[in-house]
C-alpha cells in the first residue's frame, strides 16, 4: 500500500514538473516549481473517473499533447533567448535546421550528433515517464460515492482552469485571481492562435507586396549619384547596445570617433542614424530584404511571401538606372536561390571568394578579406558604376576568435589569417561563462568597425557612397539593452551626403541617442527619394 501511494506521489509530482515548466528564461526560476497548475486536478480526476477504452483514449493524448507542449516551450525558450519572441509554428521550421548549422560550426559535428541523440532519448524517455505517470493514476479504482464525488470534483477543477485560461488569454475577466495557473494550456491555445494569426498576415503581406508606387513611376530614379559606386553594408550584431551598455560604449564610440576623425581629415562626409531592425539575434537575412524591399519583414512566412511576389528592391531599381548589382556574402556555404528574386546581377557565396584560409568557427573568413574580394569580384572588373550589398560576419557568434588588421597588401587569398584561426579557448569553453561572451562580443564588433572605418579611407581618393548598419542586435544576454534599434552611418562624399540633410541625422560617426529612428522598412523610399532627381512623394 505505501509503495502505491508513493508512486502515486510520484507520478502527481512528475506531472506538476511538466506543466510548471516555463517557455521563457525570465520564468525559469525557483519560484516557478511552486505554481500550482490548475491542469494538474483535471487530469487526475479525470484518470481516476474514466474506464475503459476512453480512459486509454485520454492517456495516449495526454502522453502527446504534454510531450509536444514540452517540446514547443524549449522551442519558446529557445527562440525567446535567440530572438526576444515565442516560437511560431508556421514560419519557424527552418531554424531546426538554422540551429543545426550553428551548433555544428560551433560545436563540431560528431559532439552535435551526440547532442542530438541524448535530445532525442530525453524525448523518448519524457514521453515513457508520462506514460507511466497517467498509468499510475489510471489505475486507481474507485467505487460508489467515491467514484460519484470525484466525478462531481472534476466539474469546478475543469471549470476553473477553464475560467483562468481564458483570463490570461484576455477572452473575459474574472474578479478574484484564482489559486493557481492552467499556464500549460494556455500555451497550447495560444501557440495554436499564433500560427492562424501569423497565416492571416501571410495573406495580408503577399496582397500588399503587389502594388508599389515606386515601381508604377516613369521618372528617373538613383540618378542623382552619378558614377559613384554605393555599397550597402552590413555589420553583423551591431546594435543601439554600442552606445547604451557601458560594456561596450568606450570601445565601440572610440572607434566610431577615430573612423570619424581620419575621414574627415580625408574629406569624406558622415551621417549617423537609427533603424529599426524586424528581429533580434539572428535571422539577418530578414533586415537585409526589409531594407532592400521596403516592406516590413519580420519572420520567415512574410519572407517566402516576399520572394513570391512582384515587388521590387532596390537593386532592381539601381539596375534599371545602370548600376551593375552584386551582392558578396561570405556566410552563405550554399546556394541561394532566392537571391535571385533581389535583383543582383552576380552573387558570391562564400566558395566563391577565393579563400584558402580556414575558418574562424562559424565565421568563414574575416571581414577584412571580405570586404577587400568586394573590390576584387566586383568593383575593379565593373564596366558600370556599382550598387553592392555585403554582409560582414566576424561579429557573428560565436564571436572568436577574431583576427587583428593587417596590412591590405599582404591577404591575398587568406591564408595569413591562419595564424589566428585557432587563437584563445574554443567557443564550448567561452560560452559557459556569459561576461567571456560578452567581452568576446565587444572585440569582434570593434573589429568589424575597424575593417569599415579602414576600407572607407583605402578609398578616400574616389569615395563610394556608402552605407553602413547594423542587421540587428545581439541575443538580449549579450546586448543588454531592450529594443530593435540598429545604428547606420552614410559615408561618402559631401555632395552626395549632403542629399540626406532632411532626414536629420546626426553629423559624425556617433549618433546621438535622440536621432531619427525609422523601420528599416522605410530605407528604400527614403533612399530613391533623397538619390533621384524626381520621385513620387
Amino acid at each position: 500500500m505505501a509503495g502505491r501511494i508513493v508512486a502515486l506521489l510520484l507520478a502527481a509530482l512528475l506531472l506538476h514538473l511538466v506543466l510548471v515548466m516555463p517557455n521563457h528564461p525570465r520564468a525559469v526560476t525557483v519560484e516557478a516549481l511552486f505554481l500550482f497548475p490548475l491542469e494538474l486536478p483535471v487530469i487526475l480526476l479525470a484518470l481516476v473517473v474514466l474506464r475503459g477504452w476512453v480512459v486509454q483514449v485520454v492517456q495516449v493524448a495526454l502522453v502527446g499533447a504534454l510531450t509536444a507542449l514540452t517540446l514547443v516551450k524549449l522551442a519558446d525558450l529557445g527562440t525567446h533567448v535567440a530572438y526576444e519572441r515565442p516560437f511560431d509554428l508556421a514560419v519557424d521550421g527552418h531554424l531546426i535546421h538554422a540551429a543545426w548549422t550553428l551548433a555544428r560550426g560551433t560545436f563540431g559535428t560528431p559532439l552535435t550528433v551526440l547532442i542530438l541523440v541524448v535530445a532525442l532519448i530525453g524525448l523518448v524517455a519524457l514521453a515513457l515517464a508520462i506514460g507511466w505517470a497517467t498509468e499510475r493514476w489510471a489505475e486507481l479504482r474507485v467505487r460508489g460515492a467515491a467514484r460519484a464525488l470525484t466525478a462531481i470534483a472534476l466539474v469546478p477543477a475543469t471549470a476553473l482552469a477553464v475560467l483562468e485560461a481564458g483570463h490570461m488569454l484576455r477572452g473575459w475577466a474574472l474578479p478574484v485571481t484564482p489559486p493557481g495557473a492552467a499556464f500549460t494550456a494556455r500555451i497550447g491555445v495560444e501557440t495554436v492562435e499564433r500560427a492562424q494569426a501569423t497565416g492571416a498576415a501571410l495573406e495580408e503581406f503577399r496582397e500588399a507586396a503587389q502594388s508599389d508606387r515606386m515601381a508604377a513611376h516613369d521618372g528617373p530614379l538613383l540618378d542623382a549619384i552619378g558614377d559613384r559606386d554605393v555599397l550597402l553594408t552590413y555589420v553583423e550584431s551591431y546594435g543601439r547596445s554600442s552606445f547604451e551598455n557601458p560594456l561596450y560604449i568606450d570601445t565601440h564610440t572610440g572607434r566610431l570617433r577615430d573612423i570619424e576623425a581620419t575621414l574627415e581629415e580625408q574629406g569624406l562626409a558622415m551621417r549617423s542614424g537609427f533603424v529599426t531592425a524586424p528581429m533580434v539575434g539572428g535571422q539577418s537575412w530578414l533586415a537585409h530584404a526589409s531594407m532592400a524591399s521596403g516592406m516590413w519583414v519580420s519572420d520567415q512566412g512574410r519572407y517566402r511571401a516576399l520572394i513570391a511576389s512582384p515587388r521590387r528592391t532596390l537593386f532592381h531599381f539601381a539596375r534599371d538606372a545602370g548600376f551593375h548589382t552584386a551582392a558578396v556574402m561570405p556566410a552563405h556555404t550554399r546556394d541561394w536561390p532566392e537571391g535571385d528574386f533581389f535583383g543582383f546581377d552576380a552573387i558570391f557565396n562564400a566558395e566563391d571568394m577565393g579563400y584558402a584560409g580556414e575558418n574562424y568557427n562559424w565565421v568563414t573568413m574575416p571581414d577584412q578579406f571580405s570586404i577587400k574580394a568586394l573590390d576584387r569580384l566586383v568593383r575593379e572588373p565593373a564596366e558600370a558604376p556599382v550598387f553592392a550589398q555585403i554582409a560582414l560576419v566576424s561579429s557573428h557568434a560565436p564571436f572568436l576568435p577574431v583576427p587583428p588588421l593587417i596590412n591590405w597588401d599582404d591577404i591575398g587569398d587568406g591564408t595569413v589569417f591562419n595564424e589566428w584561426a585557432d587563437d584563445g579557448d574554443p567557443p564550448e569553453e567561452v560560452w559557459r561563462d556569459r561576461d567571456r561572451v560578452r567581452e568576446k562580443f565587444r572585440i569582434a564588433v570593434d573589429y568589424s568597425l575597424e575593417v569599415v572605418g579602414a576600407y572607407a579611407a583605402r578609398h578616400a581618393d574616389d569615395p563610394p557612397l556608402m552605407i553602413v548598419l547594423g542587421d540587428h542586435e545581439p541575443a538580449r544576454f549579450i546586448a543588454g539593452v531592450d529594443g530593435y534599434d540598429a545604428p547606420i552611418h552614410i559615408i561618402g562624399p559631401p555632395d552626395l551626403v549632403a542629399r540626406i540633410d532632411d532626414w536629420g541625422y546626426t553629423p559624425g560617426m556617433v549618433p546621438d541617442s535622440d536621432a531619427p529612428v525609422w523601420r528599416m522598412s522605410e530605407f528604400r523610399d527614403a533612399f530613391l527619394r533623397a538619390f533621384s532627381s524626381e520621385a513620387p512623394e
